[in-house]
């Protein structure tokens, strides 16, 4: 049943990646944001889309509270704005969230360290999740 869930919560949240990615909006300059998560780490997000570049500064300036967690297909390769990871979003399926499935949460240096099993069983589809992932500020373009 757990293996029948996995592969059903995958398949979800990669249905609600491409439904995403079906009516991409005008392209803008891309804005780049840090969060963190329960483990207290950071890492850096690169947004292209306008309306999801001003839903997250509505999410710091406290404007809003509504879907405060990033959802995304990961990349396992380090990106020029976030070295310190081996792993980024790939900014065009980068959404927000309230409530997601379980099978795409993970805390940042849990997917460093499992990474290579990333887009099989763990993180099904690379779609990463993290639960307690929150926007801490908007960072200069590097």
């Amino acid at each position: 049943m757990r293996r029948l869930l996995t592969r059903f919560g995958g398949l979800a949240a990669a249905a609600m990646l491409t439904v995403g990615l079906a009516h991409p909006s005008q392209a803008a300059d891309p804005a780049y944001f840090e969060f963190t998560d329960v483990s207290q780490h950071t890492a850096v997000v690169r947004l292209d889309d306008p309306a999801k570049i001003a839903h997250a500064r509505r999410l710091l300036s406290g404007e809003t509270r509504e879907r405060p967690h990033l959802i995304g297909r990961i990349v396992k390769r380090t990106a020029s704005y976030n070295p310190r990871w081996s792993f980024h979003y790939r900014p065009e399926t980068v959404d927000f969230f309230d409530v997601s499935i379980e099978v795409c949460d993970a805390t940042l240096p849990y997917v460093e360290e499992n990474l290579d099993e990333a887009g099989g069983a763990f993180l099904p589809g690379a779609i990463w999740c993290p639960w307690s992932s929150r926007l801490t500020r908007e960072i200069k373009a590097p």
